[in-house]
């Protein structure tokens, strides 16, 4: 894995990584990670896709990472949705430019499933081939604009300061459909070593700012506009993937909402796919290797086009 940074605003920095196949790359996949987490971390998933040809890249977003600064400290998106977002489109671009002739796919997860999702019609002419939605959700719009009028009253202490409240708002139901829960993080995976060596990774599952919550919440709310949704690319193909029992997805009805609205757009390649007692992180699920294969075969098919 090779790592590198590019400069952005305020003088701070973006930390990318890049894991390159052996022999003549196929395509390029970018990884879009979630929130309390970093583009590392996919270093497993990332090696599935080189060992099938891809060149595969990701970005640390602000606040994440090694792009945690003094100017947006750890759990901060000081500069906002939109702006986070193009940070991965820049690193698109810069990819592009270095692998100018492959096919480009891009898969986001969780928070980068959503992340994505804002990419998809804001920059809809990017010249993405596939995009693979993992572990994304659809609330309702009174719940989303409520969760930010939470977020402006406790962030009158500063937007950059965490909240219990917050906290629970955001992640606190999260673990309720599971009986004798064995840590606060078992909704992520199945897989008890995953769950473990989450929990000890200080990069991992911290306390996102109220800020951060706010600006999620809003890229929410932008991607349930049926105005923005239009704007995405029609013939792009789409991949949803959840667990069925993923409290971020409503245990698949969130992911069936969004995949739904997605051919309601005119959308005309999607298709959905859920797993039986999966949870969140499907690629860190206990029965990854079947999730694996189901990305992998979506990519054959349309990079074969």
């Amino acid at each position: 894995m090779k790592e590198f940074y590019f400069p952005v605003r305020n003088n701070t920095r973006i930390h990318c990584c890049q894991w390159v196949p052996e022999g003549k790359p196929r395509g390029i996949l970018q990884l879009v990670h979630g929130i309390a987490e970093y583009a590392a971390r996919y270093d497993e998933l990332a090696k599935v896709f080189t060992d099938h040809g891809f060149v595969v890249v990701g970005e640390d977003h602000m606040g994440h990472g090694g792009s945690i600064s003094k100017d947006i400290p750890q759990g901060c998106f000081a500069e906002g949705w939109l702006t986070a977002v193009s940070d991965t489109y820049r690193l698109m671009q810069m990819t592009k430019e270095e692998y100018p002739d492959l096919p480009y796919v891009i898969y986001g997860h969780s928070m980068g499933s959503f992340m994505t999702r804002t990419l998809l019609y804001t920059y809809p002419d990017a010249g993405l081939k596939a995009a693979v939605l993992s572990g994304t959700g659809w609330m309702p719009k009174l719940v989303l604009k409520s969760g930010r009028a939470v977020c402006r009253m406790e962030g009158r202490k500063g937007m950059n300061e965490t909240s219990a409240t917050v906290d629970r708002l955001m992640f606190g139901s999260y673990n309720k459909g599971y009986e004798n829960p064995r840590t606060p993080f078992d909704w992520l995976s199945r897989d008890d070593a995953e769950v473990d060596k989450y929990i000890a990774d200080p990069l991992l599952g911290f306390s996102a700012s109220i800020g951060l919550s706010y600006e999620m919440l809003g890229g929410m709310l932008m991607n349930e506009d049926k105005k923005n949704l239009g704007k995405m690319p029609k013939d792009l193909p789409v991949l949803f993937v959840s667990g069925d029992k993923d409290p971020v997805g409503s245990n698949g009805k969130g992911v069936t909402q969004a995949y739904e609205a997605f051919k309601a757009a005119g959308m005309k390649d999607v298709t959905l796919k859920l797993y039986p007692g999966g949870r969140h992180e499907m690629h860190n699920e206990t029965n990854r290797a079947e999730l694996h294969a189901d990305v992998l075969a979506f990519l054959d098919r349309v990079l074969s086009k």
